[in-house]
């Protein structure tokens, strides 16, 4: 009887390689912490950017610094760390949100409020607008998976154990969450859809991939990575519906507030994983 297909990132003929693992196996609870990252990615982006008033500029540059950072320890562990991990996906969505905005934005007043005509030293962005950057992040992201295929290294996530796998992984994930927040600021700012009308759409195509995972010609590696940038836009537009204000459609809760909110739900999922990471590696011996 063939087993049902899950919304993991593996095939179900796929194997279990015999390597230490180095990322983790993807269940609900993945996608769960996956979504709390990428709104907790775009609250704190816009706090450093925005709100301390250091700009698209010099914060896409200290961030990107921070994932470098993040990401060396990840690809020196031995072994799958919550810690690490999910402290590099939260990395990549806090660079993504400021790398996105310096993309797309600019220093006019409709991106800039409160009568300022600056935001921080350096660039103020290069305005190329929410589609045009959502393409050239997109097409970005084509060349990896090309590149990738043509490698001829697996894309099952489980079964990703060299560092040549790693690196196109976390290229992949870089690129998909700044993309993410491309159509996630594109379907909150100028879709007309607002932030809790952007998150309902996103919503509904994850749920239109829930269906197709009963579909098996549909691979379900593709399912994965059509999910994984699509979680990026729904964290944006929550992200922006917590902080924004509530004559734009948000709730005006402030990014310190959301930011401090959204760290401590991570946390304590992240806590969590460690503690079911060390109940597995128990009893397996």
């Amino acid at each position: 009887m063939q087993q049902p297909k899950v919304l993991t990132g593996v095939d179900v003929a796929s194997t279990t390689t015999s390597v230490m693992k180095k990322l983790p196996e993807v269940t609900l609870a993945f996608w769960i912490m996956k979504i709390a990252a990428t709104t907790l990615g775009e609250t704190a982006g816009d706090l450093f950017s925005q709100t301390l008033k250091l700009g698209y500029f010099l914060t896409t540059i200290a961030l990107f610094l921070i994932f470098v950072v993040t990401l060396v320890v990840q690809l020196r562990s031995s072994r799958y760390n919550p810690f690490f991990y999910w402290t590099v996906i939260l990395s990549t969505s806090m660079a993504g949100t400021t790398m996105s905005d310096f993309m797309n934005r600019d220093a006019s007043a409709k991106y800039l409020s409160n009568g300022a005509t600056s935001l921080g030293w350096g660039p103020q962005g290069l305005g190329l607008g929410y589609p045009a950057g959502a393409a050239i992040l997109l097409s970005i992201l084509m060349v990896i998976f090309s590149v990738w295929r043509l490698s001829g290294m697996t894309f099952q996530i489980r079964d990703i154990v060299t560092f040549r796998g790693e690196a196109l992984f976390w290229s992949a994930i870089l690129v998909s969450n700044t993309l993410g927040t491309s159509m996630g600021d594109f379907l909150s700012d100028s879709s007309g859809l607002g932030y809790a009308g952007g998150a309902l759409l996103v919503t509904g195509l994850l749920a239109v991939l829930v269906a197709l995972m009963k579909v098996p010609v549909v691979p379900n590696v593709l399912l994965f990575w059509i999910a994984f940038v699509l979680t990026r836009p729904l964290g944006a537009t929550a992200g922006d519906f917590l902080t924004k204000p509530v004559a734009k459609g948000g709730l005006n809760l402030g990014t310190p507030g959301s930011s401090a909110v959204l760290l401590a739900v991570l946390l304590g999922l992240m806590a969590y994983a460690h503690v079911r990471e060390r109940r597995t590696r128990a009893e397996q011996g």
